[in-house]
């Protein structure tokens, strides 16, 4: 009677014994790879870890469904056993447990298991919980906006965006706002929830309602949704291979509910022993993939004893190697800090972006609103990549109602007849949500898109602030250069408007600290529409301050100056020359400087006025040899006067130009507290031209 050989015994879950085979290899490989990264921990070679123990089958089976490299994946810590079987090595893994500078995930900057690789499209993993959910929804975006735009460059007709979480994450009103939009645009995302029953020591009924993620969630139109024991690595390849043909099909996205275990502690940080019973912990062994699956292997005839004996000892001769290797792995010299904190490529403060000396003007003088405008109808119609969205920028969401209404366009009509001109997949409504708007963004630019999104009013930017900090300012940074997401966040800001508290705000130095982000506020219609075009065409992330006060002012106008009119980033403006004090300033203060400034000539005082126009870079060396000469310096700013961006730009003038300064470095700023709505009450709290020649008048007295 003849014998089969392994190969050619029956499948079992549409899987060939040496698929499952070599799926027991990898989940080996992962528990391994934990363990050896915790044995190098306890003798302080590496410096952090987290671990996927328990996680490997549900890991594994999304691997074998997926297509690295076509694909796109969006993952957290615990998805060493995914990583692995896409395509990530051993040594890899290591490299970036000891910081190596070779480390592909990040060159050392991240800590281990913070996963990014960038010719297996997985998205550089950040530390903050949650903030993937927007970033994938935004790459399954692209393949909407691309289809419907004809761009084929860069994507597949077919690809799906594979984004993974704990159930702890799913507390997130991000993972919230992630569905909704995903459910709304039927998007090609795979949600896997891989429920571990615990989010640190806080369990899934704590985090929770109810105590399950999917049925939660299982009234979303739309979402096709499963649950699966993730520790059974054929349901749980069953399971996802569902899934991810539902969204392949572009039915709409799916969510895979995966239960778990976590048989090791948090991470080294944790002891579970604290808060976990020893039954419980028991429990989770018995159903441990790594030691449950090699039996059904030997039960089911797809392996021996001997076969299991022989992948032991070639994971742990492989892992030996790739401890080896890393160990001797040098780590990234100090002179490297600063490398990619930048685009390397794309200096927005080159000569390659001044055309300020050459503009070619045509048609009467106009508003900022309008000169804002006319730069991004330019740039949309140089650029099909470009795309406009936040909340009101459409002319009208209804499409059908476009021939019948003069259309919204903004608030403030900036984006007025954009959606007209370039098409509703182009320039269209965002949620009511402004993390949804940023994170989107992030994952529009990661797939090549450049998205210039508006916040509608900076006083309600704060639920984007995680995104634009922790993601959007570090990505290019934290994965080593792998990735970038080059976009443009335009947000109105400021007072002088009767807004009070909520329509007021100027915190700009929130902003400029995030190595990474390039701030701009533009004071003249001129000025907006060239620096404008600049932060679109750079390579780096902008934040586009627009003052409200300033986009009707008729002493700010200016002729539209040509398609092709760029300020490089960095280069301040001289508003008004003069000898005796410099008042350095930007946005609303400007006007307001130059004001005092003509005032004080009555009096016989020089003083000299200039305008940033970009807060990160500044032009330092312009402020510096206007001190110089003047010996003496004003930093005028909106913002209340305590800690605010102008105190660093004071801080720098007096540590850099002491020798030359005849008085202390003045500031005039906004009082140090809110902006009240009744007139008296807001003139007493932000600058005034009286404040200015006070100021001015007593410097030179000094």
């Amino acid at each position: 009677m003849a014998t089969q050989t392994r190969a050619e015994r029956k499948s079992a879950g549409g899987l060939t014994t040496d698929q499952l085979v070599g799926a027991y290899r990898t989940m080996l490989l992962s528990r391994r790879i934990d363990d050896k990264e915790i044995q190098l921990k306890s003798q302080n070679k590496i410096f952090f870890q987290i671990s996927g123990a328990g996680h490997e089958a549900i890991c594994v089976a999304s691997g074998l469904v997926l297509r690295p490299g076509t694909d796109w994946f969006f993952l957290y810590y615990r998805d060493r056993a995914l990583c692995l079987q896409l395509g990530e090595t051993p040594t890899e893994m290591l490299l970036s447990a000891v910081g190596a500078a070779s480390d592909p995930n990040s060159g050392g900057r991240q800590m281990p298991s913070h996963w990014g690789k960038k010719e297996l499209n997985i998205v550089s993993v950040s530390s903050p919980t949650g903030t993937q959910f927007l970033q994938s929804v935004g790459a399954g975006e692209a393949t909407l906006r691309a289809k419907l735009l004809g761009i084929n460059e860069g994507f597949q007709k077919d690809e799906v965006v594979l984004c993974t979480t704990g159930e702890g994450q799913t507390s997130e009103g991000e993972f919230w706002e992630s569905l909704n939009t995903a459910c709304n645009l039927k998007l090609p995302v795979v949600y896997l929830v891989e429920d571990n029953g615990y989010a640190i020591s806080v369990p899934v009924e704590v985090n929770t309602a109810g105590g399950s993620i999917s049925k939660l969630v299982s009234s979303f139109p739309n979402l096709f949704v499963q649950q699966v024991d993730g520790c059974d690595l054929i349901a749980s390849y069953d399971v996802m291979r569902k899934a991810v043909d539902y969204a392949r099909k572009r039915k709409g996205p799916a969510l895979v509910h995966a239960k778990v275990i976590r048989p090791y502690s948090h991470s080294l940080s944790d002891d579970e022993k604290l808060y976990r019973p020893p039954e419980e912990r028991q429990a989770d062994a018995q159903v441990d993939p790594v030691t449950a699956f090699p039996k059904w292997l030997v039960a089911g005839g797809h392996a021996t004893e001997a076969d299991l004996r022989r992948i032991q000892e070639d994971v742990d001769a492989e892992l030996q190697t790739a401890t080896d290797t890393a160990l001797a792995a040098p780590q990234p010299g100090p002179e490297t800090v600063y490398v990619n904190v930048y685009s390397p490529d794309v200096d927005p403060t080159s000569e390659r972006f001044d055309t300020e000396d050459d503009p070619q003007f045509s048609g009467n003088e106009t508003t900022m609103v309008e000169l804002l405008n006319a730069c991004m109808k330019d740039e949309m119609r140089r650029d099909q990549r470009i795309l406009v969205f936040g909340e009101d920028v459409a002319d009208v969401s209804r499409e059908e109602y476009a021939s019948k209404v003069k259309g919204k366009g903004g608030v403030f009509k900036v984006t007025w007849g954009l959606q007209k001109e370039y098409g509703g997949a182009r320039v269209y409504n965002s949620p009511l949500a402004e993390a949804n708007i940023v994170g989107r963004a992030i994952g529009l630019a990661l797939r090549g898109f450049k998205p210039v999104v508006e916040i509608q009013f900076f006083d309600y930017i704060w639920p984007a602030y995680m995104q634009l900090r922790d993601e959007l300012s570090t990505m290019r940074w934290r994965s080593n250069g792998a990735f970038s997401a080059p976009l443009v966040v335009r947000v109105t800001y400021g007072g002088y408007i009767r807004g009070a508290i909520y329509h007021s705000q100027t915190g700009a130095s929130l902003f400029t600290h995030c190595p990474g982000l390039r701030v701009v506020c533009p004071a003249t219609a001129l000025d907006a529409n060239g620096l404008l075009r600049t932060a679109i065409r750079c390579e780096d992330p902008v934040m586009f301050l627009e003052h409200k006060h300033l986009y009707r002012q008729t002493y700010n106008k200016a002729a539209y100056p040509g398609p092709n009119f760029m300020i490089p980033f960095g280069k301040a403006k001289v508003v008004r020359e003069g000898t005796d004090a410099t008042i350095v300033t930007y946005g609303a203060t400007v006007q307001r400087a130059f004001a005092a400034a003509n005032q004080l000539a009555d009096e016989g005082i020089s003083a000299e006025v200039i305008d940033l126009r970009s807060l990160s870079p500044w032009d330092q060396e312009r402020v510096y040899e206007s001190v110089r000469r003047t010996n003496r310096a004003i930093v005028l700013y909106e913002d209340s006067i305590s800690w605010g961006y102008g105190a660093e730009i004071a801080a720098r003038i007096a540590d850099d130009c002491f020798a030359w300064l005849d008085a202390p470095v003045r500031r005039v700023a906004a009082a140090d507290t809110y902006v009240g709505y009744a007139p008296q009450l807001e003139d007493a709290i932000l600058p005034q031209v009286d404040d200015i020649k006070r100021a001015v008048e007593e410097l030179v007295r000094f």
